[in-house]
């Protein structure tokens, strides 16, 4: 079935406040993710993951198949997605791929919701380079030029996610690095969000990063670090 753009949803209220200055936008970036195609027997291309591909990975590719974990990117992109604060057209969503393929996400795509669904798609992105809305012209994903650090806006501070970061509760994260008012003169801020089974963002890979933070104690999967960053952001802004 083709991709659909989702329903755009705009309460009265924020219809009030969109019409006012220009919002500005929280950006993130997952990264690391284990998004890479391989050939079946059939013949047909799929998504390597660890479930469908062990053998290959061990004896043919000799790695370690836990590390083929696409499921990560999917449950991450469908926390965004899915959030209030992308609905209410405050965020941008990039990925870029273990292989270094950078994709700008439209925030209008709906995730399909099941991993074969999300594996189809991505196999689809990855050789044709961009994904279109089955009932309209829009691009819903296009692979685009990198680095990262060319899309970042001017003046943009950007943020790595680590559990060896400095630990902030979700609400004290928004207050000590988001703008109060959602106005589009403060600088815009940029999460850096692995996307990978096992390892950490690092300053080497991402020397833009201007300091890396926690929002828990306890080892979260990504997905869970997404909803409580962007908890507290909607917290704050109101959404």
């Amino acid at each position: 079935a083709p991709l659909e753009i989702a329903p755009s949803v705009q309460s009265t209220d924020q219809q009030r406040k969109s019409s006012q200055a220009s919002k500005q936008k929280i950006i993130i970036l997952l990264d690391q993710a284990r998004l890479e195609t391989v050939k079946n027997r059939k013949g047909l291309f799929e998504l390597l993951n660890c479930d469908d591909h062990r053998d290959l990975c061990k004896k043919k590719l000799k790695r370690d198949p836990k590390e083929f974990r696409p499921d990560i990117a999917h449950q991450e992109l469908l926390a965004l997605i899915d959030s209030p604060l992308n609905k209410s057209g405050s965020l941008q969503v990039y990925f870029r791929t273990n292989k270094n393929v950078l994709v700008e996400v439209n925030p209008s795509i709906r995730i399909p919701r099941t991993y074969k669904r999300f594996s189809g798609l991505m196999v689809q992105l990855l050789h044709k380079m961009k994904i279109k809305a089955g009932n309209t012209s829009t691009t819903l994903m296009k692979v685009i030029k990198g680095p990262f650090s060319q899309h970042l806006p001017p003046g943009a501070r950007v943020y790595g996610m680590s559990c060896q970061g400095t630990l902030y509760s979700p609400n004290g994260l928004a207050t000590a690095l988001i703008p109060d008012e959602q106005t589009s003169d403060s600088p815009p801020v940029v999460f850096v969000i692995g996307a990978m089974a096992a390892g950490h963002i690092t300053v080497e890979d991402h020397p833009y990063i201007e300091k890396m933070i926690s929002v828990s104690e306890y080892p979260l999967s990504g997905a869970a670090a997404i909803s409580r960053i962007l908890g507290g952001i909607e917290n704050q802004w109101g959404i």
